[in-house]
């Protein structure tokens, strides 16, 4: 029995359907932009595989850091103890992150900085017994993670149909777009007016998962404010936006108005292994600061700001913000504004949009736009038969490339996008 049997008898695969799915590929190595199969192919990531990775398969900066911390220390419980790799990563980050950032607490991966982020809201309120705040408002659409916090606050469809009785209420807006700014910003007020919202949960400026759906800055800007007037906690999820991918560190850099919360993670070790990171004001840690055992954030993880994680992420933090990265961010930055230029106006384009190093076409198709649209079974094969992985949300085709691509890499993403369009 090779691998691949193997596989199929004993692994169940995320997002992947178990009867008519694709066969899965073996991948053997990955180095730079390519993956490696057993079959002897090389695969260029054109997706960072999911958006994680952002200086390159098997950089040997970060893996140089990974391998020496290993033969150091290699985990150690983080209650009661600390360690350098930790309080370094700390550091760095809030060195890059808004000014009203005041403290980081560290945990496993994207869903479970958003469920972090979301029982400090609630728990806030809780320590300053005000329990009536227990509302969160959310966009709808958005997608936060999988477990059943960030399910709560995300899109209400296929994905959490099976656990809807179980999450909890969320008042979800619309999307801020077609005009609909004065009916969003009405229902907004109405809410945060009422006393009984405890936290405001976004995807700054990119809905990710939804479609990569932009948004108007100057209009969260506004929500923020109004939230913050009210005493609403406001948690910006940069899980996804976060560390270079709008063309700034951060989405809220685009901002005046500064979210209380972030989620981090993704590319917050380069995209080497799992790690997660929310962050806070310090009037959020006062409500913590007390005698009383009861109003201790009673959470934590196994691996809670592992070292060997910590140390990769210390070192992708070292090459982000190294200039030769900075460069190429700007440099992908204008490819993608250049190709959206070009592609936006083609007839089998419904739309296209961009913003950073993000860029994403809408197919024109007889259904609806959704990620659930049959035309991606199509799609995802045509890319991968030309070695290219572009993994489509539904009829959504986005280009999110790791900040070493090349240029003439980039123009065969782009060949083959256009090819796909003629041949539709």
């Amino acid at each position: 029995m090779n691998w691949l049997e193997r596989d199929s008898e004993s692994i169940w695969h995320p997002f992947t359907q178990l009867v008519n799915g694709f066969e899965h590929i073996m991948v053997e190595k990955a180095e730079g932009m390519y993956l490696h199969t057993s079959d002897g192919r090389k695969i260029m990531d054109a997706i960072s595989s999911w958006w994680v990775n952002l200086h390159g398969h098997s950089h040997p900066k970060i893996a140089e850091a990974v391998a020496k911390q290993a033969q150091n220390l290699e985990h150690v419980i983080f209650a009661g103890f600390t360690h350098a790799p930790a309080i370094e990563l700390a550091e760095n980050l809030l060195s890059i992150l808004p000014d009203n950032q005041s403290k980081i607490f560290y945990s496993d991966n994207g869903s479970t900085a958003n469920e972090v982020a979301l029982k400090m809201a609630f728990q806030y309120w809780y320590n300053k017994g005000n329990e009536e705040r227990k509302k969160i408002i959310a966009f709808d659409g958005a997608y936060h993670g999988d477990t059943f916090g960030a399910m709560s606050v995300g899109d209400r469809g296929p994905f959490s149909a099976p656990f809807a009785p179980f999450l909890f209420d969320v008042e979800f807006l619309p999307m801020p777009e077609n005009g609909n700014e004065d009916e969003v910003l009405q229902k907004f007020y109405q809410l945060v007016e009422s006393g009984k919202v405890a936290g405001f949960i976004f995807e700054p400026l990119v809905l990710g998962s939804a479609g990569m759906k932009m948004y108007d800055g100057r209009f969260l800007d506004k929500l923020i404010r109004i939230a913050q007037d009210n005493h609403v906690i406001c948690i910006a999820d940069e899980v996804f936006t976060g560390f270079g991918r709008t063309g700034k560190h951060f989405a809220s850099d685009y901002l005046a108005n500064k979210p209380d919360v972030f989620c981090l993670s993704k590319g917050l070790t380069g995209g080497t292994m799992a790690l997660g990171v929310t962050s806070c004001t310090e009037e959020i840690m006062s409500a913590y600061k007390s005698t009383d055992i009861m109003k201790t954030f009673f959470h934590g993880h196994s691996f809670t700001a592992n070292p060997i994680a910590c140390a990769a992420s210390i070192a992708s933090f070292k090459l982000l913000v190294a200039e030769e990265t900075q460069s190429q961010i700007e440099k992908i930055s204008q490819w993608q504004k250049e190709f959206h230029d070009k592609i936006s106006s083609h007839p089998k384009v419904l739309k296209s949009r961009v913003l950073g190093t993000i860029f994403a076409l809408e197919l024109k198709t007889d259904a609806d736009t959704s990620y659930v649209n049959e035309v991606r079974h199509k799609l995802y094969p045509f890319f991968l038969e030309r070695n290219i992985l572009l993994r489509p949300l539904g009829n959504v085709i986005y280009i999110l490339p790791p900040y070493i691509i090349k240029k003439e890499e980039i123009d065969k993403v782009y060949e083959a996008v256009e090819e796909m369009l003629e041949s539709l």
